[in-house]
């Protein structure tokens, strides 16, 4: 997945670093005490009429009597909610089906008639879909029954947009999935210049590839892909969508094998 490098310090993700930070600001913030004795409730560590009226300070007793039980009450919560997330990822994805996978814009790779259909959201500029580009080339030529759906991502500036623009608009001359390689095998930064130079050494008619790429439906399905990731909250590259399934980042082949594998079973 590309790394949007953030100029500032991630917060913690382990689960037991966040709930043992949560457990400081309760302390520290007497009013934090309603809000622990509700989440004591909501996990079921506490039941009705186990504490006094006075929520705070029996939600401070009992975090400095029991530490351990609101570090496992936040787990808890926690883990309820990515199921939840999860269960509504997962209708999301089965509502905009059609969206992923048959959009009449999309370009299409070389197993045309696979049944089994595999969509990756991709950006010219990033360095691990260029890892991607021969994995997923291996994947088509050993199971002919994947039908590789290429949805342009591009999130990693004018350059990456210039080039989704382009490789959209060399469909009109047949020449989409040569580009799409010769772009991935340029060695550098992918942008106006670099697209127009690939585009001239697999053979496109600049003029005209100008002039298709001024056609309003090029930007309309690079807004409607933008849209699309959004919903199923794809925010890097690569990203790949088969069957009920969304895996983000960089795989091998051989987790892009299981990947078509559930796909089909499914």
């Amino acid at each position: 997945m590309a790394d949007p490098n953030p100029p500032f310090a991630p917060a913690p993700t382990n689960p037991r670093t966040k709930a043992l930070l949560a457990i400081a600001l309760a302390l520290s913030v007497g009013a934090a005490g309603l809000s622990v004795v509700a989440l004591l409730f909501a996990t079921g560590v506490l039941k009705g009429g186990a504490v006094s009226p006075d929520f705070a300070s029996q939600a401070r007793a009992y975090i400095e009597a029991n530490p351990e039980v609101i570090v496992d009450a936040f787990s808890q919560m926690e883990a309820r909610q990515k199921t939840a997330e999860e269960d509504e990822l997962t209708a999301v994805l089965a509502k905009r089906r059609d969206e992923v996978f048959n959009d009449p814009s999309a370009p299409i790779g070389r197993n045309t008639a696979g049944s089994v259909m595999l969509a990756e959201f991709f950006d010219y500029n990033c360095p691990y879909c260029r890892k991607a580009a021969p994995i997923l080339d291996e994947l088509e030529r050993a199971d002919q029954g994947v039908r590789l759906v290429f949805k342009e991502f591009p999130i990693l500036g004018p350059g990456s947009v210039f080039a989704a623009r382009a490789a959209l608009a060399s469909q009109k001359q047949g020449k989409y999935l040569a580009f799409h390689d010769a772009m991935f095998a340029y060695k550098g930064a992918i942008t106006e210049s670099s697209a127009l130079e690939v585009a001239a050494a697999v053979g496109l008619g600049i003029d005209r590839l100008k002039k298709d790429m001024a056609d309003p439906a090029v930007d309309a399905t690079i807004k409607r892909n933008l849209a699309l990731a959004d919903a199923l909250r794809i925010a890097g590259t690569p990203s790949f969508v088969a069957g009920k399934e969304i895996t983000r980042g960089l795989v091998d082949i051989d987790a892009m094998k299981r990947l078509v594998a559930q796909a089909r079973g499914e």
